[in-house]
């Protein structure tokens, strides 16, 4: 093998092999998220919420109530399909998991706060000093 090449075994093969078949990626994606160590508490406040600011102003209360200190790690606003941090969805395209969740999840969340079914969802670990 010359220097730059690869061997096909190392090739992430989604072309059609000899006989019209595509083959799966040769490292396939996790279809869901390890949640071990996630509390997940969904709220559904009457009336609804009205905007992203009271979603993060009863999120932030929720996570010192059951956290103390804590830091906001990732958060997802679907009425304006915002997300922090920006663009962490991008590569995520077409995968079960978004791209805020993986972020929190990889850097230690250890709460999710839900509102309405995912109309606003809020990551957050807690703080030790």
């Amino acid at each position: 093998m010359n220097p730059g090449e690869t061997s096909k075994s190392a090739q992430v093969r989604s072309e059609p092999e000899q006989d019209g078949e595509i083959q799966p990626p040769a490292c396939p994606r996790p279809a869901v998220s390890d949640l071990t160590g996630l509390t997940q508490h969904s709220l559904s406040p009457e009336p609804p919420l009205v905007d992203y600011l009271a979603a993060m102003a009863l999120a932030n209360a929720e996570a010192t109530e059951r956290l103390g200190d804590h830091m906001l790690l990732s958060w997802y606003d679907r009425d304006r399909d915002f997300e922090s941090p920006q663009h962490v969805s991008e590569c995520h395209q077409g995968c079960a998991v978004p791209g805020y969740v993986d972020y929190a999840l990889h850097r230690g969340a250890t709460l999710k706060i839900d509102f309405e079914d995912g109309r606003f969802v809020f990551f957050y670990v807690p703080l030790d000093f």
